[in-house]
């Protein structure tokens, strides 16, 4: 099974929840908890062990908030 890391900028984030909607792990959630400088509540990964790296969420962004780094195997 690949790995991956998702690195969410808040600061780009406007919190249309479209990644957590087509997550496939499931592991994104918007953070009640943070109101960025823009009013938003921002994405976060709540499972970074369970991301598969597979950039659906980067590719549903509608503002370029998300990257995905995949762990290269040798």
């Amino acid at each position: 099974m690949a790995k991956g890391r998702v690195e969410i900028d808040a600061g780009f984030c406007k919190g249309c929840g479209l990644c957590t909607l087509y997550c496939p792990a499931h592991i994104l959630e918007l953070d009640k908890a943070t109101i960025t400088q823009k009013g938003y509540h921002p994405a976060v990964c709540v499972d970074e062990s369970a991301c598969t790296g597979c950039a659906t969420c980067a590719l549903m962004c509608p503002d370029v908030a998300i990257t995905v780094y995949r762990e290269v195997s040798a």
